[in-house]
């Protein structure tokens, strides 16, 4: 995995060469966390190019920029192209040898065969940047699936593209001023949908996009979706058999790369899983474990993580988290990435990496899984609710009243959380209903706040027909929304604050088309959620951690807002700053005081409250005098 950024002069504006360069090498000083191996820049006519280098495959090449001699077209990649083996054959059969080792060394290639059609040949995780001189064409490209991140910033005269925002900021050409409307869309989902970004003038490329700059503009295009419920389920329906090939193919490519890897094991169904295939596809391979703890029961996993180990017969690291660490490293990761993220786990993660990147290069994770095979308990709720309004009124408002007057619990995804949150919304059409329940400040809070509207893309045309019809839409919108710009988010901006790079084989894009063929009856029955992967899963894993209820990576943070973090926490929402967003400070303080008293659990409003101001400080310092 790699950083990369440029700047691009626009229609007949000349490119001031030795500013442009400053502006370059400052970006890659803010990426060089990302890519400490190498970094390099590349003048071609008005555009530069810059790349910083985290060395993965080809150790002993791979400098970028990549520059095709033939068509002198410029590549960066943040990255890396599973498939490139089988690229090099198809290049090599159209007479364009590839010299370099490195995976990346196809694109400049490929793309002067195909144009901009060569990503959909691309199977990996990246985000890519070609500069085509021959058309005054530059091309941006990010995955499929959203793993990998790149922002831009178009002016009038001059673009300058970046993975991180911080790199932008650190620009010091680029003005920049927050943007109210997309701060207030963060407090409700807790990341930046594409192509919004904490700033006004910067934009994200969205998962499967392709973002062109040429001398007709810019033009935006999707090249791929996630056709859920779009495909014929296969004949006698999907076998285990039939996706063991699919899943074992994608960990062995995700893991053949000439570095140390090793796996995050949670002792979850997903990260279990792929730890489980890692071992069975290389045996003799020394694959070591890394693995979160929390000192409070309902919150640790450690001995399921342990039981899989042993299983495994594979090497496993604790890293032990605790409240002291939090103001600390989200203060760092908020500087490196440049933007917010208010998934509590964002700090775990991180020091989980820290501790990772100590011994290995790459990290198999499991993230995917409960999108693509049916997980989270959202989609019981989902198909549950319509049964829940055909109740009749007087039944559903006793419900109510009931979720209301249970005192909030400190467990991880407590009884009475789960209640609270379904009753609230449940009367709600479906996707309206999966966006209040998954919101970090629901609606109502969100007004008490001050903020009228959340802003952020219209997902909220209501789902008709069948069951599967709407299951098939909350699955979509998490991969596409919530997975993309949220998890993933989290999962790139941690790890690569360690120059750690996290592969996800449930992301492979065999994997992603084998999941969108199951029925709805093969992702959630009855009560029962993955049950297709939960099948397939007892091949390798042992009965009691396939079938344990799920509970996935969360933090304690009802706790420690109440003891270890209030103080911090208060500072925090006691700032004027949040007034940029729109935040009125005594309805948020009152948040917290509700909370600290237990008549409500704020732990996810509050949290996003801190995150955001956090981040309103760092841009008020990097970019004083815009800020």
């Amino acid at each position: 995995m790699c950083g990369v950024c440029g700047v691009l002069a626009r229609g007949s504006a000349p490119l001031d060469p030795a500013r442009a360069q400053r502006s370059v090498q400052a970006m890659l000083d803010a990426l060089a966390h990302r890519g400490p191996d190498d970094q390099g820049s590349h003048a071609s006519g008005p555009a530069i190019l810059g790349a910083t280098r985290l060395a993965i495959r080809g150790l002993d090449g791979g400098h970028q920029p990549l520059v095709d001699p033939a068509s002198g077209v410029v590549a960066v990649c943040n990255g890396e192209i599973d498939n490139h083996a089988e690229l090099r054959a198809l290049l090599a059969g159209r007479g364009r040898a590839v010299s370099s080792r490195t995976d990346i060394a196809v694109i400049p290639g490929l793309y002067a065969e195909l144009g901009e059609a060569f990503v959909e040949r691309l199977v990996g995780a990246f985000a890519i940047a070609v500069w085509d001189p021959r058309e005054r064409r530059l091309v941006l490209a990010r995955d499929r699936a959203g793993e990998r991140p790149l922002f831009f910033a178009a002016g009038a005269t001059e673009l300058r593209f970046a993975t991180e925002v911080a790199a932008l900021a650190a620009d010091p050409d680029q003005r920049l001023t927050p943007d109210p409307a997309a701060l207030g869309a963060f407090l409700a989902r807790g990341y930046f949908e594409a192509p919004a970004s904490p700033f006004a003038e910067i934009q994200k490329v969205a998962p499967a996009e392709v973002v062109t700059f040429g001398p007709e503009g810019i033009r935006r295009r999707r090249y791929w979706r996630w056709n859920l419920g779009e495909v014929p389920p296969p004949a006698g329906g999907p076998r285990p058999a039939a996706f063991d090939a699919v899943f074992r193919e994608a960990v062995r490519r995700q893991s053949d790369v000439d570095v140390r890897y090793g796996a995050f094991l949670s002792g979850g169904i997903d990260s279990s899983l792929v730890a489980a295939v890692a071992r069975a596809v290389r045996p003799d391979y020394p694959l070591k474990a890394f693995t979160l703890r929390f000192a409070e029961p309902s919150y640790d996993e450690g001995d399921y993580a342990a039981v899989v180990a042993r299983r495994l017969g594979i090497p496993s690291d604790s890293v032990w988290v605790r409240p002291e660490a939090f103001p600390t490293v989200l203060a760092e990761l908020i500087g490196h990435a440049g933007e917010p993220l208010a998934d509590p786990a964002w700090v775990p993660t991180a020091l989980l990496a820290r501790r990772a990147a100590e011994e290995v290069t790459v990290a198999l994770v499991g993230e995917g899984g409960d999108e693509l095979f049916g997980g989270y308990p959202t989609y019981l709720g989902a198909l549950m609710a319509q049964r829940y309004a055909a109740l009749p009124a007087r039944v559903r408002y006793g419900c109510r009243r009931a979720a209301e007057l249970w005192r909030p619990s400190d467990r991880k995804v407590s009884l009475s959380f789960l209640l609270k949150r379904f009753v609230a919304a449940a009367e709600l059409d479906g996707l309206r209903r999966h966006l209040d329940w998954t919101s970090n400040i629901r609606p109502a809070l969100l007004a008490r706040l001050g903020i009228a509207s959340a802003g952020g893309k219209e997902q909220t045309a209501e789902v008709r027909g069948s069951s599967q019809a709407l299951l098939n839409a909350v699955q979509r919108f998490d991969l596409e929304s919530s997975l993309a710009e949220g998890l993933l988010t989290k999962a790139d901006r941690a790890s690569m604050n360690s120059a750690l790079e996290l592969r996800a084989p449930f992301l492979d894009r065999a994997v992603l088309e084998f999941a969108a063929g199951l029925p709805a009856r093969e992702r959630v029955r009855g009560l029962t959620t993955k049950v297709f992967l939960k099948r397939y899963a007892l091949e390798y894993l042992p009965r009691g951690i396939v079938r344990r209820r799920k509970r996935g990576l969360s933090v304690p943070l009802s706790i420690w807002l109440r003891g270890p973090l209030l103080a911090w926490a208060r500072e925090r929402i006691e700032s004027d700053r949040l007034s940029v967003a729109g935040v009125n400070r005594e309805p948020a303080l009152a948040l917290l005081e509700e909370h600290v008293g237990r008549r409500a659990d704020h732990a996810r409003a509050l949290w996003t409250l801190v995150v955001l101001s956090e981040w309103l400080e760092w841009a008020a310092r990097r970019v004083p005098s815009h800020a």
